[in-house]
């Protein structure tokens, strides 16, 4: 089954816009701008206070990745963007992504909380998913790719037993943003008329897989109910047996800026690093409060404790596992084109660093 979408490319344009080069009292610096959600380890970048080496940045900083990867597929509005990794990795695939990633991830979230059944319908295990109906809002949305992926490999799951449904999560309208090449074994349709929390509400669905909770869970009436009650235990469980902590997102830059000047691949990537080093130093003082929560300190320790000293990683040898697990997903899954691999996915100049 083949579905088609029109992301923006580069390609095609006749002059593809080049960065600005700023100057200043005799020194000069490539101007970038950047869009990010609010993140506390990418705070010091976007603030200024870890500076680009050679690189200016306009932060823009917005409430959802959804606008951010809407706007970036469609228009390439601003230069550096985070987004998400299955709309990149699928564009990858194809050889048409008007951008190039640096192993920078700011979203990572364990997914076994995306899983949302009715509560009438004798759903107990990720076994009994199967030959249901279940929705998503976007096939290749990352949180899904990951929660089918360890439902088919670690739990049993038949994924071509099962009905999709696409639909957007709250509101109707919602459509796939790259092209798909899905399997012939599954079953999918499109529902643009309707919402997945709809769907749950009136029984059309069984089950919705999405990151963002629907309001027909979110009311708490008990008719929607999580799969997982106890979600961190099932997802400690599934990190401590694979090593996979999921990526959701990752930064990407223009395409004709980074192959203007390549060098900023590796700039912009020290800079993140070094922005969430600081923030984990901060969750980590038991002298102040990092952020408004109570204890955070000795959970940051505890988690320190339990995963190293950088318990979110950047680059690719320290997510290998992460990263091979989502190819895989992927590609099974026909959100790739081909069989992707870590190293396919971001430039040379970002695979190794100096020594000294």
């Amino acid at each position: 089954m083949t579905i088609s979408s029109s992301p923006a490319s580069e390609s095609g344009k006749a002059a593809p816009r080049s960065p600005q080069i700023l100057g200043h009292h005799g020194t000069a610096s490539v101007h970038l701008t950047l869009a990010v959600c609010d993140y506390d380890h990418t705070r010091d970048v976007m603030s200024g206070v870890v500076r680009t080496e050679g690189i200016t940045l306009t932060p823009l900083v917005f409430d959802t990745i959804e606008e951010i990867t809407f706007r970036f597929l469609k228009n390439l509005e601003w230069d550096v963007s985070e987004l998400s990794f299955g709309k990149y990795i699928a564009l990858t695939s194809q050889g048409v992504a008007p951008m190039v990633a640096i192993p920078v991830f700011p979203s990572r979230v364990h997914r076994h909380s995306a899983i949302y059944v009715r509560a009438d319908r004798g759903i107990k295990t990720a076994k009994d998913l199967n030959k249901r109906t279940i929705g998503i809002p976007e096939w290749a949305q990352t949180a899904g790719v990951y929660v089918r992926g360890f439902l088919a490999e670690d739990h049993g799951v038949d994924l071509s037993s099962i009905q999709w449904l696409q639909a957007g999560v709250n509101q109707p309208g919602r459509a796939e943003k790259v092209a798909l090449n899905l399997p012939g074994r599954l079953r999918y349709a499109a529902r643009p008329e309707a919402s997945l929390s709809s769907m749950l509400g009136s029984g059309e669905i069984d089950a919705a897989i999405t990151a963002r909770a629907p309001d027909a869970f979110i009311k708490g009436d008990g008719k929607v109910v999580r799969l997982f009650p106890d979600y961190r235990a099932e997802e400690e469980r599934f990190f401590k047996k694979t090593g996979i902590f999921p990526i959701m997102h990752l930064i990407t830059l223009r395409r004709a800026a980074f192959e203007q000047h390549p060098w900023i691949a590796m700039n912009l990537y020290k800079a993140f690093d070094e922005s969430k080093r600081r923030c984990l130093k901060r969750l980590r003082d038991f002298t102040i409060a990092g952020t408004a929560l109570p204890w955070i300190a000795a959970i940051a320790d505890e988690i320190v404790r339990a995963q190293g000293e950088d318990p979110f990683p950047y680059g690719i040898e320290a997510s290998r596992p992460t990263l091979e697990a989502f190819c895989r997903y992927c590609n099974d899954q026909g959100v790739t084109a081909k069989r992707m691999t870590p190293e396919d996915l971001f430039p040379q100049e970002v695979q190794a660093s100096a020594r000294v």
